[in-house]
């Protein structure tokens, strides 16, 4: 089971000072930023009241007066380089660079031990995006009130970290914090749980289907457990197995086995076979992995080889009396180790053409006797 705690705390947008002073368009900008969807003012205290030119990229935009250049309802749109001027002077007054996107929502944050019981790795979202440069703080301690203080969850990607040090089979719970601050405001998530519920293992992973010799409604599976788990001979996994048909039908799953390998049987002789397996810690505790990526197999087919109909020239072949054996079907060659004709011409199935023979030859000579 895992419980979510949340905690909010929103900061109210604020813009940095402005530059002034400076003549034409060009030069450094003051970073405004603002929230999608509200109205934003570009103030231009250099004014002191007064009303003042505004453009944008370098066009003009109008005349406003005091407090400044209003934006009603803002999009992305809106975005860009602003200025005011005198009016009369045409003097830059302020340049502004307009960023919009959003403060952060609460992220949502999960953690799975996939390396139990050497580490917990946790990952978080923010639903919606911010759109502007946003940081995060990770940090765990281990009980509610954290009477040992908090410690650094190790950033292992732009929204993920892990920690280790782990205490097993302990009845209080790990707690992790998640702060999300940007320059709109700051988002907090507490999620507490107990490392044995969240025991996730990676897929398994070198899936192999293979046919069986001989058994033609059989198949030999074979994986291996995944490269993350660490200990798999003191802390074994067990596996579930889905697999299919070629060509949409209905999907079986069975299991779990606590082997790596498994034969599959009473399966369609003669068709594809898709497979795929998912790990689980052997105690049960926590829940199956993701399924591991496909592999598919056909069952084992015995083999049809026909040989092609080569016969000796007919004046080479031995003059004996036809045999009683049946005849092989018409129009096809026999099989192998089955004469093609009555009698024995054994000539017929050896698989080999016999070159032609050139006029004169004495077997030719022969042949004709």
């Amino acid at each position: 089971m895992k419980w979510l705690w949340v905690v909010a705390f929103v900061a109210p947008a604020c813009a940095a000072p402005y530059a002034a002073g400076d003549t034409g368009d060009g030069g450094p900008c003051a970073l405004q930023h603002g929230a999608l969807g509200t109205e934003v003012l570009l103030r231009c205290p250099a004014a002191a009241g007064r009303p003042a030119e505004w453009r944008r990229g370098g066009a003009a935009l109008g005349t406003y007066p005091a407090p400044g250049l209003a934006l009603p309802n803002a999009s992305l749109a809106h975005e860009g380089h602003y200025s005011c001027h005198h009016p009369g002077t045409g003097e830059t007054w302020a340049r502004i660079c307009l960023r919009l996107g959003h403060p952060p929502a609460l992220p949502t944050v999960e953690c799975w031990a996939i390396s139990y019981p050497q580490a917990v790795n946790c990952s978080w979202l923010l639903a919606p995006e911010p759109l502007l440069d946003t940081d995060f703080v990770a940090t765990y301690r281990h009980g509610v009130w954290g009477a040992a203080g908090s410690n650094e969850c190790v950033r292992t990607g732009p929204r993920s970290c892990s920690f280790g040090d782990l205490q097993m089979f302990s009845l209080t719970p790990y707690v992790l914090n998640v702060t999300a601050t940007n320059a709109l405001g700051t988002a907090s998530s507490l999620l507490p749980f107990l490392v044995e519920n969240i025991i996730k293992p990676d897929p398994p992973e070198d899936l192999r289907v293979s046919p069986i010799p001989g058994e033609t409604k059989k198949l030999l599976l074979e994986w291996s457990p995944p490269g993350s788990w660490p200990f798999p001979e003191y802390f074994p996994l067990k596996y579930r197995i889905r697999y299919a048909r070629e060509e949409g039908s209905v999907t079986k799953t069975i299991g779990p086995y606590e082997q790596t390998s498994y034969t599959l049987t009473g399966v369609r002789p003669g068709t594809l076979h898709h497979v795929q397996v998912a790990a689980k810690d052997f105690t049960d505790y926590g829940e199956f992995s993701a399924w591991s990526l496909p592999a598919s197999g056909t069952p084992w087919t015995e083999p049809a080889l026909l040989c092609p109909r080569t016969m000796a020239p007919r004046g080479l072949r031995p003059k004996r009396p036809p045999a009683r054996s049946p005849a092989g079907p018409a129009g096809r060659g026999a099989a192998c180790g089955e004469e093609e004709t009555a009698g024995d011409e054994r000539g017929a199935c050896t698989g080999v053409a016999y070159p032609p023979l050139a006029a004169g030859d004495p077997l030719l000579a022969a042949a004709g006797r």
